[in-house]
């Protein structure tokens, strides 16, 4: 299983890679890992598992144990951004109601083969720059190929 890997920079930059990393796979969120527990360019990178999300979209949350899926009761944040039925199609208010909670799907903590999607934050970076790991050679080689003029008739 290929996981769909973001890896943000604290300037706001984000990276994107889909590779094969059974390293992760058993990690929780917000443990600590090793670049090359990804691929071996990122050889003396640390990172932090901030987030992940499976293949039908749903999301882990931290306070669920295990690697299943679970119904647990939320408030605004994370995994719940729903609006109330009462509200319908009307304008939106700025002030969310309070004391509203509904039973939603999330999945456990820890990464496992249906996780389809893992977020990761630079906590420590190493020899080269996260900008030349993932520079893409038919962009560079693009820039280097001269421009064609066209004949003039």
């Amino acid at each position: 299983m290929s996981f769909k890997i973001n890896i943000s920079e604290k300037s706001g930059k984000t990276h994107k890679l889909e590779t094969e990393a059974s390293g992760l796979i058993g990690k929780k969120l917000h443990d600590k890992i090793q670049g090359q527990e990804i691929i071996p360019d990122l050889a003396g990178y640390e990172f932090e598992i901030t987030g992940a999300s499976d293949k039908s979209g749903f999301t882990v949350m931290k306070d669920v144990e295990g690697i299943g899926l679970k119904k647990v009761l939320l408030t605004y944040g994370k995994g719940f951004k729903k609006r109330p039925k009462k509200e319908g199609k009307k304008k939106r208010s700025q002030n969310k109601p309070k004391g509203l909670r509904l039973r939603k799907t999330v999945r456990g903590n820890t990464i496992s083969e249906a996780i389809s999607q893992i977020n990761l934050k630079l906590i420590k970076e190493g020899g080269k720059k996260l900008s030349e790991v993932f520079s893409d050679p038919n962009k560079a080689s693009e820039s280097e190929k001269p421009v064609e003029e066209k004949p003039k008739e």
